[in-house]
């Protein structure tokens, strides 16, 4: 760069403006056999084809995360059958973690199904399924509750002044002595 006059001067540039007089691709006329409409046409397809396999595919995700507290269902039952009838930290906290996820999933099923909206996909049918599964889970918690004896269903589990329920004690199985 010279210095002149407190004006700097690039000695080389590249100027990238097109001021060509030669003409554009646009005013150029197709070769035989070739058109820009059958492209575009073609893409219009092509694009079509995109959203249907976009559609497919969100309805797709939409039944797995409906179907995913059925895995959950089961494993929970496995849980709570190893963790026994009597109260002791361990059943307790299973039973509890059987009440929260449940009420936390149907808490959040919009967030659930959010991303999986869609003019095409039908996501009612998905939704019932997955509320369906989780009032599924919540009825097994509140029925551990009830096995451990968590739940007051006596009257003198509210009123102190009342005697306590009498417990009827049976015993099963083994064979039968002749």
């Amino acid at each position: 760069m010279e210095k002149g006059k407190g004006v700097l001067v690039r000695r080389w540039a590249i100027d990238f403006t097109d001021n060509s007089t030669t003409t554009s691709s646009r005013d150029i006329p197709d070769p035989l056999g070739y058109s820009r409409a059958s492209q575009d046409q073609d893409d219009s397809a092509v694009s079509k084809q995109k959203k249907d396999a976009e559609s497919n595919w969100k309805a797709q995700k939409a039944w797995e995360v409906a179907q995913a507290p059925f895995k959950n269902l089961l494993m929970m039952g496995f849980m709570m059958w190893m963790a026994g009838n009597t109260v002791h930290l361990f059943s307790i906290g299973i039973t509890f973690s059987a009440l929260w996820q449940p009420i936390n999933a149907l808490q959040g099923v919009g967030k659930v199904f959010e991303p999986y909206k869609d003019s095409k996909v039908d996501i009612l049918t998905p939704k019932l399924l997955f509320i369906a599964l989780n009032l599924a889970s919540l009825a097994l918690g509140i029925w551990k509750l009830n096995t451990l004896g968590l739940l007051p269903t006596h009257a003198s589990d509210w009123v102190s002044s009342l005697p306590p329920a009498q417990d009827v004690e049976y015993s099963g199985g083994g064979l039968p002595l002749r």
